[in-house]
């Protein structure tokens, strides 16, 4: 069964460190994987202790993935990536060494995979505990990028025009995508042999993503979100070849919620609203590289609900 508990804001000092275990403690004890707890509870509190002596507010914690296979992240708003651990070069009394390289060694012995996911706005350390701690540990990995590289000239390009864009959907989009491009990341780094699908998807959005954000005007549309109102018209310059990356973004998508529902990750899986307006949002752009008319959404809105009737 999915794991999706809403995270945990916690407070500064050891108070935070408190609700925290017993937070990780509680969702191991209700999902029955009181194995987990020692090792759980260990490395949440390394990683909260990282987070409010190095991090930047919010912090948060919370437990995805699955019951299981649960994993423990803690998200904060710096972008700083944490230091993996590795030989002890540093003098015993360093506070680099008695922080972070010493923290995460722990949180290493005591879990299966672990990393750290660098987004634009912040950070999520997480880890799957294990069920003993282990002499050696795991080596951690650091995924996700703080600066994308810049646009590359636009090749055959075409102008595609996308009428009456709904706002609160495109922005429910953005948020889908990247909380399913992350699990599905995150799930193949922890547990590859037991979600092959999870590896498979993990490596077709890395691919796919840089062309989309050159493709559709992903950024141009992030700036409009600040101008208010309900809907926007975007114009975009794209090139006549990322119809194609878009057709299989689309067919990327409806297996993505294949693979939601194959392993019960029910909450990632998208609401037929949502698929009305993705298949309508990138169709535009594969439908008018045919040279056909842009068909503003409230018009899609009338058609689609003709064919449910």
């Amino acid at each position: 069964m999915p794991l999706n508990r809403p995270p945990l804001t916690l407070g500064p000092g050891p108070r935070g460190v408190h609700d925290a275990r017993r937070q990780v403690v509680q969702v191991c004890r209700d999902i029955g994987r009181e194995d987990l707890i020692e090792c759980a509870e260990l490395g949440v509190s390394e990683l909260v202790t990282n987070a409010l002596l190095h991090g930047a507010d919010p912090i948060q914690v919370r437990v995805r993935g699955t019951w299981d296979h649960p994993r423990v992240e803690v998200r904060d708003a710096s972008v700083e990536g944490p230091v993996l651990p590795g030989p002890l070069a540093l003098d015993a009394d360093d506070d680099l060494l008695l922080t972070f390289g010493r923290g995460l060694s722990i949180v290493a012995r005591a879990s299966v995979a672990w990393g750290a996911d660098i987004e634009q706005d912040g950070k999520v350390v997480w880890f799957a505990p294990a069920t003993d701690i282990s002499e050696d540990g795991v080596d951690g990995v650091v995924t996700g990028a703080a600066t994308p590289p810049p646009p590359r000239e636009v090749v055959d390009p075409i102008d595609v025009e996308i009428v009456g864009v709904p706002l609160r959907l495109y922005v429910g989009f953005q948020n889908h995508f990247r909380e399913l491009r992350r699990e599905v990341r995150l799930l193949a780094l922890a547990h590859e042999h037991d979600y092959p699908l999870a590896k498979n998807l993990s490596d077709l959005f890395g691919a796919l993503e840089r062309q989309l954000r050159d493709g559709i005007g992903l950024s141009q549309m992030d700036n409009m979100l600040t101008a208010g109102g309900d809907t926007v018209d975007l114009g975009v310059r794209m090139p006549r070849a990322a119809a194609a990356t878009l057709q299989r973004f689309l067919e990327l998508l409806d297996l993505a919620d294949e693979f939601c529902r194959e392993e019960r990750l029910l909450s990632l899986a998208r609401t037929e609203e949502q698929r009305t307006f993705q298949r309508w949002f990138l169709g535009e752009y594969i439908r008018q590289a045919r040279g056909e008319q842009p068909t503003p959404w409230a018009e899609e809105q009338t058609v689609h609900r003709h064919a449910v009737q």
